[in-house]
């Protein structure tokens, strides 16, 4: 992947990675004042997970040797250009489920 679509979803993946880092922080914030378990350390995780995919698809934005040894095909590859992203993601989702769910409980 090259040009501006490469740069575009590297840049998005940092951007995910950036935002659960963000609920990571609030949340932890919140577990302290309410004594709540530390879930939130899932955030962290999920944070990294989609740190690594982005910067796999930074390295790889004008990389001759992903076209030489056809790196596409190698599950290695694929887990860590596809599946650490998607598995960071599904483990923030989840996350925020257990942590926030409590928002969506509340009636008036």
């Amino acid at each position: 992947m090259s040009g501006w679509s490469g740069m575009l979803g590297a840049v998005g993946m940092l951007s995910i990675s950036i935002a659960l880092f963000v609920l990571a922080r609030l949340s932890r914030r919140l577990g302290q004042v309410t004594h709540a378990a530390p879930t939130y350390i899932g955030f962290y995780v999920a944070a990294g997970l989609v740190l690594v995919g982005a910067l796999v698809r930074f390295s790889h934005l004008d990389s001759q040797l992903a076209l030489l040894t056809n790196l596409h095909h190698n599950k290695g590859w694929v887990l860590l250009y596809n599946g650490a992203p998607a598995a960071g993601v599904t483990l923030g989702v989840f996350v925020a489920w257990r942590y926030w769910s409590w928002l969506l409980a509340e009636r008036d």
